[in-house]
């Protein structure tokens, strides 16, 4: 094993995969020269060339659509798109042609096109720079949506990702980038789909996504301290869900929260607390409880009041066991 920051894991895993398999390739606003907005791609050009690493100009519905052209071809695309928030701009691609393509064409075409892109707050970036927005793209059949949580994961998961012959949304959290972590010196994979079951406890299940992650696992430290056991599972994919790794934690424990990073109305959440109160519902002790952002845009200078954090988790987990 060796430490690694998140960023440098993604670094690693573009140039495992290129290396490895000559239809890989990169492209994005600054990916080449700059390499990349956060330094993902840092490297990539030195290392394969301009052929495999394009920088485009600022369009992001051309970069998405010329990757879909390509991927059908068979060639295996990672788009990098500098900001989630970015991903309207480029909405019809997604959501109209990459994830319908293979559908409409009866399977005809693969689309193996692998789109990166930051999300979240943390940095002060504002209201069009800060956003989650994966239960948009949640919501679209044909779309795999996946939001690792650590340096392990990231690496793992979007070299499965790139191997992958359908579409996949990949999501960072830009306030993750510099978190560090172990990972094998080996080649390994992280299957998309599978959450992780990232501490183990008896009392009261919380799911957490991306970001969440970390704050649940401190809150569950905190929690211990008062005896209370939570158990926290990162769902690292986000589409398709991984519901019998969630139904066997809250029928072990019989309370359930969610907490996310994103807006909580009409959030992944809801869906999650859906899903358990149609298919399980005789085993709850509790209501079902979520922890999100409230509805409004991101704010600039009073993000600490607005992001979601390990308190909103201890206070949700609290109140789950308080019925």
């Amino acid at each position: 094993m060796k430490e690694v920051r998140y960023i440098r894991a993604i670094t690693e895993a573009l140039n495992e995969e290129m290396a490895r398999d000559e239809s890989v390739f990169v492209i994005g606003e600054d990916v080449a020269y700059p390499g990349g907005s956060f330094s993902a791609t840092r490297g990539l050009l030195e290392e394969f060339g301009e052929r495999r690493v394009k920088d485009t100009p600022i369009s992001e519905a051309a970069i998405v659509g010329l990757a879909l052209g390509a991927a059908t071809q068979g060639l295996r695309p990672v788009v990098e798109i500098m900001f989630m928030d970015f991903l309207t701009v480029c909405m019809d691609q997604i959501v109209n042609q990459v994830a319908k393509t293979r559908y409409m064409f009866g399977g005809q075409y693969q689309v193996p096109l692998v789109i990166r892109t930051p999300c979240g707050g943390g940095l002060n970036a504002g209201p069009q720079h800060s956003q989650c927005l994966e239960s948009w793209f949640a919501h679209v059949p044909g779309l795999k949506v996946v939001m690792p949580a650590t340096p392990y994961d990231v690496k793992g998961l979007l070299k499965a990702s790139i191997r992958d012959d359908n579409p996949v949304l990949f999501v960072e959290n830009k306030a993750l980038y510099g978190l560090k972590g172990e990972i094998p010196e080996e080649d390994y994979l992280v299957p998309i789909g599978k959450a992780d079951v990232k501490k183990p406890g008896k009392d009261v299940t919380v799911v957490a996504t991306s970001r969440m992650v970390h704050q649940s696992l401190e809150a569950a430290r905190t929690l211990f301290e008062e005896g209370i056991e939570v158990e926290v599972i990162d769902l690292r994919t986000i589409s398709p869900l991984d519901k019998e790794t969630i139904f066997q934690s809250v029928e072990k424990t019989s309370r359930l929260v969610v907490a996310h990073e994103a807006v909580k109305t009409f959030g992944v959440g809801a869906e999650i607390a859906a899903m358990v109160a149609e298919e399980m519902i005789d085993c709850l002790d509790a209501p079902i409880l979520r922890v999100g952002a409230p509805f409004t845009p991101v704010p600039f200078n009073l993000e600490r009041f607005y992001l979601p954090n390990a308190e909103d988790v201890v206070r949700a987990v609290k109140k789950a066991l308080a019925y």
